[in-house]
């Protein structure tokens, strides 16, 4: 159970409660790393730190594979509903998403992606039919693998009668990736005291938060037709939580591309920026400069009673990604990072210490127990 007053409050209200989540993905890390010996029969080997990292990564001789498994949560779902506001299924967007949230989870080893496939589990073959719908989704997600330089190599359809809702759709997959040559490979244990920590922004709320942004629509008396103050374009609640989430493995391949050195990335997800001291190692990491918080947040927080610990531990609060630079090549990897369309915030750096992260103007700081992760 979450800590009363503690980041995870809000979230376990809207029925997900992340200490119960971990605590499965934790039993699941320590039965999953007795089977690593296995791969040995094919001549290969796991990186065993690799374990509890975004993604898996394999030794296969001259290079490393990585993959990675991941899923949309119930952003669709908003989707459906604001359908009937807008107009449009908005399902083009719903396929990027999915795909970033699986690429940007293979890109904090290095790993750059290969081939992805399509988990789609419907409650009932109808969904199928709706033409425009699928159109969408199909566009969507071949567009997001042809930006991210990655095949579609296909997937699994399936009809779930029974055990998901009718007319409600479950969009996933997995990916593999290369990391070559192997001096790409990112891992926790290469972070160090005197990294920058470098923040891509975020353009909204992305793929996490989104079972408790629903909540919040059921309770607002003009529902996801409510207005967000400072939306630049004048939207709806419901239409700014359907902005697309970018594909950051780019950025990682056009840093690595110009021989940053780039030791760990994050991609800031569920937690929010308790995810910074994702590593194991203890470190403090100090935040001194925080990216301009997206207009769709202040209406999250005030209609949730959040306060900013409490907002900052579960949503992005305008972070996307974050990467850990070598201080000496810190200044470089913002040119370079601009040169790829990436206007990335130098927004601190690593020191040593008990782990935690600190956000300075903030005056908040994030204990290490507040992340339980690893097993």
């Amino acid at each position: 159970m979450a800590k009363p007053g503690s980041p995870d409050d809000a979230y376990a209200a809207a029925g997900v409660r992340y200490a119960t989540i971990d605590r499965g993905k934790i039993d699941a890390q320590r039965a999953a790393a007795a089977t690593g010996a296995t791969l040995a029969r094919h001549g290969l080997a796991e990186v065993a730190e690799s374990r509890g990292e975004s993604a898996y990564v394999i030794d296969v001789g001259d290079h490393f594979v990585s993959t990675v498994s991941e899923a949309l949560g119930t952003k669709n779902l908003v989707a459906d509903a604001v359908r009937a506001l807008t107009g449009r299924s908005h399902y083009d967007a719903i396929a990027r998403d999915t795909v970033a949230t699986i690429l940007n989870d293979l890109c904090t080893v290095g790993g750059a992606p290969a081939t992805l496939t399509a988990y789609w589990g419907a409650g009932r073959s109808e969904w199928f039919e709706d033409e425009a719908r699928l159109a969408d989704l199909v566009a969507g997600w071949a567009a997001a693998c042809a930006e991210a330089g990655c095949s579609w190599g296909g997937g699994e359809t399936q009809v779930l009668h029974g055990m998901i809702e009718p007319g409600v759709v479950v969009l996933g997959g997995a990916a593999v990736g290369l990391v070559r040559p192997k001096g790409l490979l990112l891992l926790g244990s290469r972070v160090a005291p005197g990294d920058a920590i470098l923040i891509a922004p975020a353009t909204g709320i992305h793929a996490n938060g989104l079972t408790l942004a629903r909540k919040l629509a059921a309770e607002m008396p003009q529902g996801y037709a409510t207005p967000v103050a400072g939306d630049p374009r004048g939207r709806a609640y419901g239409e700014v939580l359907l902005d697309a989430t970018p594909l950051y493995g780019p950025l990682v391949e056009a840093l690595q591309a110009a021989a940053i050195d780039l030791h760990y990335a994050v991609h800031v997800t569920g937690h929010g920026w308790r995810k910074l001291m994702r590593a194991a190692q203890p470190l403090r990491y100090i935040v001194e400069r925080l990216p301009p918080v997206p207009p769709i947040f202040d209406l999250l927080s005030a209609a949730a009673g959040l306060g900013r610990e409490e907002a900052y531990g579960t949503f992005n609060m305008g972070a996307g990604f974050a990467c850990f630079v070598a201080a000496a090549d810190a200044a470089r990897a913002l040119d370079v990072a601009r040169g790829a369309a990436w206007d990335l915030l130098a927004a601190g750096r690593v020191e040593p210490g008990e782990k935690c992260v600190v956000l300075r103007p903030l005056g908040i700081t994030f204990a290490g127990d507040s992340l339980a992760l690893r097993a």
